[in-house]
Parts: structure tokens; C-alpha cells; sequence
């Protein structure tokens, strides 16, 4: 078969079978738990437990890991796969560096869950500055970026360089990004990482993670522990979200021409401020953003005068809802100074969804009033 670059048609095709006459173009989910062994015994490398391994799996994870640029392994939420990465990769007393204005849970579930690991956990803002001996006896790196909830931006290859010469492993949390937006592996980072249940899957109604990496032996190390300890994604969800990428190019798009022009509607809000999105040539990560990012996304961040504002702009919106996670074609918003991310209690991450761009700048603006 030709190899097409394109990112609508590497969407639409990636993981599925040839066309086959009589057939749909994504078979149904492979819903089994145990599979017939042809006999008593297990022939070749057939499945034999669902828990083990699932055709419906394999196909997005195949789709996925193309668009990553390696090998990609499913979990059943984002936070699943960030913590089997964690699990796989550190052991007592390691040092690990991790994004102090990252996502909150993975921070929380460092310090509490890992506790017993009793790990030297060393927290850097994701703009820095990225002192030297922090890199120093760490094992891992974690990056985020752009930031959750921040959009703040770090540069991914200069870092992965910095904390290769230390002998660490660096890993990239991409949710904001998508692996349409940034493909971490070619800057140089070790894994990859997302929470599917956002831009990937995009309508809200499903949890999925997954974590790409290029090195075979950490691909099985990776599939040993989910299958161990059961954290397995459902064949349904997963088939969800693989119907669901065909559509990933064109919602990236829309979300990311509806972030343009309501950034711009906004700049000069008088009840906004701290404004930042990537894709303006006027943020501060801007620059940085355009060297290491194929695309912007849908996500950007504002602030209102405080949690009563914020809440008065959701009543008055017709279109925009509040909702904790982002990415989808719906327009989003939440307030995450009441998740205990160290933020104002009028910041606001705004995840604008697929609605005409006309229509959601005009009930936007009437809201803000």
C-alpha cells in the first residue's frame, strides 16, 4: 500500500484492514474475555484472555503509535498511563523532575501514592529556568507541554539532551498537544504520553490513555505491567476512540481556528486578562511554540475577576458549558483554582470546541458581557 503524510488521511486509514467487500471499514469491537484455544492448548501467538490482549486494541494502537512515530500501548484513562509509567520506571529513592505546573494528579500521585518509594521529587516550572544539577542522578523527566493548565512551553529536544548526558529518561505528557500537534519522539524524548479521553477521542463520552515509546524491550515491559495489574482499556472504548480519530484533523482545525479568533476577540477585553495561547505571535511561548509544534490546538487560558465572574459567564452562555476535561467538540471551561492547581480563583482554561467560529465569538462575548 502507498504511505501517505497527511495528516487527515494517516487519521482515516491508520489501523484499519484493507477493504474488503461485504465488510464495514472498522469491524466491530472484539468483545471476548476468554478466546477458543483450538483444542486444549494455545496455538502460536493467538489471543487466549482478553486481559492479555484484544485485536480491537492492537488496531488503535497501531493507528496511534504511527502518529506518534513508535510503538503505542492502550491503558483504560490517561492517569493509568502516566502511573504504570512511573511504576515501570522508578524505583526506591530515585530522583525524579517533574513539571510544577503540570497536571495536579500526576504531581499527587508521586508524592502520595509513591510515598513508600520515598523518591527525591524535584518540581520545575515548565518556562523554567532549568537549572543544571537538576538533571543530576534523576531517572526520570517528565515534561509537559504545552502545560496544563498554564499553556506555558518548554523546548523538548534541548532538555531531552541535557537530561540524556545525566543518564535520565525523558518522557513528555502530550495531551495538550496531540500527536498531530507535537511528536515528542522525534525531538528526542524516550515515551510519549496522552490522555486519550480528551482531543483523541473528542466527544466527551469515553476514558482512554496510552503511552508511546520506540524501545522494544520497554514496550513489554509496559504491556507486562498493564496486564498484570489489570489496567486494561475496554474493547468498546477503545473502538470508540479509533472511529472516533477519522475525525481528528478536521476537529483539530475547527478548535484551533475557533481558539484564534476568540484570543483575538478577547485581547482587549476589559474583563480579561493573563490571556496566553501558543499560537498567538504575541504570547511569550509563542516563538519557542513554532520551532518544536506542526499545529495549534483548541486550548487557551484567561482570566476573569474571580470564581463569581467565571460563573456568571457560564450562566450567560448559550454554548459554552462547565466541564473539567477539554478537547471536545463541545466548548468547555473550568475554573481550576477548584481542583487546588496554584492558580488565581478567576483563571479559567477554555477548551473551544467544533461550533461555528461566528456564533461562538458573539455568545462568548455577550456572556463576558
Amino acid at each position: 500500500m502507498t504511505e501517505f503524510d497527511g495528516d487527515g488521511t494517516r487519521c482515516v486509514q491508520g489501523g484499519h484492514p484493507a477493504p474488503e467487500a461485504g465488510a464495514p471499514f472498522l469491524s466491530g469491537p472484539v468483545l471476548a474475555a476468554p478466546y477458543h484455544l483450538g483444542g486444549a492448548d494455545r496455538v502460536g501467538g493467538a489471543d487466549f484472555y482478553g486481559r492479555a490482549g484484544n485485536p480491537t486494541w492492537r488496531a488503535l494502537e497501531k493507528a496511534v503509535g504511527d502518529l506518534d512515530g513508535g510503538q503505542c500501548v492502550l491503558f483504560p484513562s490517561g492517569m493509568s498511563a502516566i502511573s504504570t509509567l512511573l511504576r515501570v520506571l522508578l524505583s526506591p529513592g530515585d530522583a525524579v523532575v517533574l513539571p510544577g505546573d503540570g497536571y495536579y494528579a500526576t504531581r499527587q500521585f508521586v508524592r502520595e501514592e509513591l510515598a513508600e518509594y520515598d523518591l527525591d521529587v524535584r518540581e520545575v516550572p515548565t518556562p523554567g529556568p532549568w537549572p543544571d544539577d537538576v538533571f543530576d542522578g534523576a531517572r526520570l523527566v517528565l515534561l509537559e507541554t504545552p502545560s496544563n493548565p498554564g499553556m506555558d512551553v518548554c523546548d523538548i529536544a534541548e532538555l531531552a539532551r541535557r537530561a540524556h548526558e545525566a543518564r535520565a529518561f525523558v518522557a513528555v505528557d502530550n495531551t495538550t498537544a496531540t500527536p498531530l500537534g507535537q511528536r515528542p519522539l522525534e525531538l528526542g524524548a524516550d515515551a510519549v504520553l496522552a490522555s486519550d479521553t480528551k482531543a483523541l477521542s473528542g466527544h466527551s463520552d469515553l476514558l482512554l490513555g496510552h503511552v508511546s515509546v520506540r524501545d522494544e524491550e520497554f514496550v513489554h515491559a509496559l504491556i507486562r505491567a498493564r496486564t498484570l495489574s489489570g489496567a486494561v482499556p475496554g474493547p468498546f472504548e477503545t473502538w470508540l476512540a479509533h472511529r472516533s480519530m477519522g475525525t481528528l484533523d478536521l476537529r483539530l482545525s475547527r478548535q484551533a481556528e475557533n481558539a484564534r479568533a476568540l484570543v483575538e476577540a478577547l485581547r482587549d477585553h476589559p474583563g480579561v486578562s493573563d490571556l496566553r495561547w501558543p499560537g498567538s505571535p504575541d504570547d511569550p511561548s509563542h516563538e519557542l511554540a513554532s520551532t518544536q509544534m506542526r499545529r495549534w490546538g483548541g486550548v487557551f487560558r484567561f482570566r476573569l475577576a474571580g470564581a463569581e465572574k467565571v460563573a456568571e459567564f457560564v450562566r450567560r452562555s448559550a454554548l459554552v458549558a462547565g466541564a473539567t476535561s477539554f478537547g471536545g467538540i463541545h466548548s468547555t471551561v473550568d475554573r481550576r483554582a477548584q481542583w487546588g492547581d496554584p492558580v488565581p480563583e478567576g483563571f479559567v482554561r477554555f477548551s473551544a470546541g467544533c461550533e461555528d467560529t461566528a456564533d461562538l465569538v458573539a455568545d462568548v462575548l455577550a456572556a463576558l458581557g
